[in-house]
């Protein structure tokens, strides 16, 4: 499983930046259900795309964090996954589900 803190583009107009209490209370919970995660990245985020729906639910005041399974070459004519990248995806999504009371 794969977190990305922060996205966007443009600095902070139209962007999410997950808080470090709200990153701290996920980590907590994925650490003690023994769910393995990395953090990532966009990359180039001054260039545009790659952008999720985050920065929309924060406008709410929501704690948002985009996550999801690890993709070498996303959108290109080849993508691969591991699967024990999507098992662990799977188990943090149950994780989450049961544990998050923030």
């Amino acid at each position: 499983m794969v977190f990305n803190k922060f996205t966007g583009s443009g600095g902070k107009s139209g962007s999410n930046d997950a808080n470090p209490e709200y990153f701290a209370h996920l980590r907590q919970i994925f650490e003690e259900e023994k769910v393995n995660f990395q953090t990532a990245e966009l990359g180039r985020v001054d260039l545009g795309g790659g952008g999720t729906i985050a920065y929309i639910l924060a406008l709410y005041g929501m704690n948002v964090i985009d996550s999801g399974v690890a993709v070498l070459n996303m959108h290109a004519p080849w993508e691969a996954t591991s699967k024990a990248d999507v098992y662990e995806a799977k188990r943090g999504y149950v994780a989450f589900l049961k544990g998050a009371n923030m």
